[in-house]
């Protein structure tokens, strides 16, 4: 049962009226009988003193006969008990009973004390008269000796009967009392319970979303300044709800526009958020609520989250859905606990990549038969040009043999991107393997009068890799330092990494703007045009390195400064053991 604030109010100032009111009653009670005992034993007292005049000539005369009779006579006539003890504990006489069948007192507690010349009390149960009494006991003395011990006594019973009475009458007083007390009582915690019992009606409407309520109590005080303050919060409540409602309007709209897919994961991994893309690209619209895994069953997503929650990179990752693909990426908020992918849908560009590789394919092979047969007359004709037509077909044999080299490096380069070029590993000493390749332009660099620097590492140990593609990689990187340097140094060091080999090409040559950086290693991308074309590249050498080190799970860096020069930093795993 629900226990109201009424109910525990005035359940306390019920219990403490009832507590208070019984401790009053059990003190009052005890008081005043305690008082009244009192009274009594001094007048008990008072008669013990007055009757000892009567009984010292019958002690003094040892007429305890006499004695017996006249304590018997006064017993009734006073209406109290009245005995007489010798020093011995004997008595003498009795106003109640026959003193030679009555036992000794002398271990009676009033008798010991008034032996010793003090006035004994005591209150307890008798076990001659089988009831409770009250006694007090003088000594009865004649000249300083002591003749006996008299002692009077009185019925408590009679006591009992005048105390019943006043109990009654206490009685109905508190009742009248605790009577009023309960109804102050009612009445104040009624009327305090009130407004309390307002407020918590009002915090229920509010609570099923009713913000129009308002509680104006009819007390003042705190409960009015409560009152006040709750009234000012349902208002700010309402205020703010309607601006988070609007926000989450704008945001649900925003979330529905998003024409990516867009997932929003709890940390348990369950869907809470996900908009029509990406509905769209499972083709279920019924996904809120369930495990991610029920919906898209990809090793590749579990493998992103798994990777980002140890708070590595999110993304992105290409996944395939429903026959299209996607790039995934993902962010982890870490105050929630909660995963955020979002899905773009890259199927026309995979589609158009694929068309433009084919095509740079088709085209490379269909080149390669005129280019050779171009190439062969050319040959022919420089064998009978005469020397003032010799430059013309110079220039012809100098382009046709750039579009050569371009054929070349793009069949090479869609064979690393498509894979069909496999590696062949084996055992490679990159320092013999560096050296061999450095012997071919020795002459280069002398001409252009350059300094060569060779820096390798003491016992840099050999690794298990493809070293034709391995020699490509180093021929297009150490070309474009000694194209792109015209005074200074090329440095080339190898340096060992932990289980990987660490390899820095470093030039001080014009270097590349930032701007250019994140796109040198795409194909037929130049930073200068003009330049290129009078140096002879072919704007793939960069990517075909590229494709070389992700071939054998490197990784390749670039850092440069205009003006300074340029690093190529490669670093190769798979330490030969």
């Amino acid at each position: 049962m629900k226990k109201t604030i009424f109910f525990r109010i005035f359940s306390g100032y019920l219990l403490l009226t009832l507590t208070m009111s019984t401790l009053i009653l059990i003190f009052s009670f005890k008081t005043i009988r305690n008082h009244y005992i009192d009274t009594l034993t001094s007048d008990l007292k008072n008669l013990a003193i007055s009757l000892q005049l009567k009984t010292i000539p019958s002690l003094r005369e040892g007429n305890f006969g006499e004695l017996d009779s006249l304590i018997k006579d006064l017993g009734k006539s006073i209406h109290t008990r009245i005995t007489i003890i010798n020093p011995k504990g004997i008595v003498l006489a009795d106003s109640e009973k026959d003193p030679l069948l009555m036992e000794n007192h002398l271990t009676r507690p009033e008798v010991m004390q008034a032996s010793y010349g003090k006035v004994g009390t005591s209150l307890r149960y008798s076990t001659t008269l089988k009831e409770e009494l009250l006694y007090v006991a003088i000594p009865v003395r004649e000249n300083g000796e002591m003749l006996a011990v008299l002692r009077v006594s009185l019925f408590l019973s009679q006591i009992n009967v005048l105390l019943t009475d006043i109990k009654v009458k206490i009685l109905q007083v508190m009742a009248i009392v605790v009577a009023i007390s309960l109804l102050v009582a009612f009445i104040f915690s009624r009327k305090f319970s009130k407004p309390i019992k307002e407020l918590v009606l009002a915090s229920r409407r509010v609570a099923n979303g009713d913000f129009s309520v308002k509680v104006f109590p009819e007390s003042k005080g705190e409960l009015q300044e409560l009152s006040g303050s709750f009234n000012y919060m349902i208002s700010r409540i309402k205020e703010l709800v309607t601006e988070i409602s609007q926000q989450k309007g704008a945001l649900n709209a925003i979330i529905e526009s998003i024409q990516e897919g867009l997932l929003v994961l709890d940390k348990k991994g369950r869907i809470i958020i996900s908009n029509d893309s990406f509905e769209r690209i499972l083709d279920n619209p019924s996904i809120s609520g369930r495990f991610y895994w029920e919906v898209i069953r990809k090793p590749k997503l579990a493998e992103l989250i798994k990777r980002i929650k140890e708070g590595k990179t999110g993304g992105p990752e290409e996944i395939e859905i429903n026959d299209r693909n996607f790039i995934c990426s993902a962010s982890f908020l870490k105050s929630s606990e909660e995963t955020v992918f979002t899905f773009h849908d890259i199927t026309e560009m995979k589609r158009l990549e694929e068309m433009k590789k084919d095509f740079v394919v088709n085209i490379s092979h269909e080149l390669r038969t005129p280019l050779t047969a171009i190439k062969g007359f050319l040959e022919t004709l420089e064998e009978s040009i005469d020397e003032k037509n010799r430059q013309y077909v110079d220039i012809l044999s100098r382009h046709t043999e750039r579009l050569t080299n371009i054929v070349k490096d793009l069949l090479l380069l869609s064979s690393l991107e498509e894979r069909r070029l496999g590696l062949e590993p084996e055992k490679v000493n990159l320092e013999e393997l560096l050296n061999n390749i450095l012997s071919i332009y020795k002459h280069a660099i002398k001409e252009k009068n350059l300094r060569l620097i060779i820096d390798v590492e003491k016992d840099i140990p050999d690794i298990k890799a493809d070293p034709f593609k391995l020699e490509q990689m180093f021929i297009n990187l150490i070309e474009n330092a000694i194209k792109y340097t015209e005074e200074g140094e090329i440095k080339i060091s190898l340096k060992r990494e932990g289980k990987k080999i660490r390899i820095d090409i470093k030039d001080t040559g014009i270097g590349i703007s930032q701007k250019h950086l994140p796109r040198i290693f795409e194909r037929f991308y130049t930073v200068d045009k003009s330049r290129s074309r009078k140096l002879g590249g072919t704007g793939l050498g960069l990517s075909i390195v590229k494709h070389i080190v992700l071939l054998h799970n490197g990784t390749i860096d670039v850092k440069s400064i205009p003006g300074k020069g340029t690093i190529f930093s490669i670093t190769l795993p798979n330490v030969y053991k």
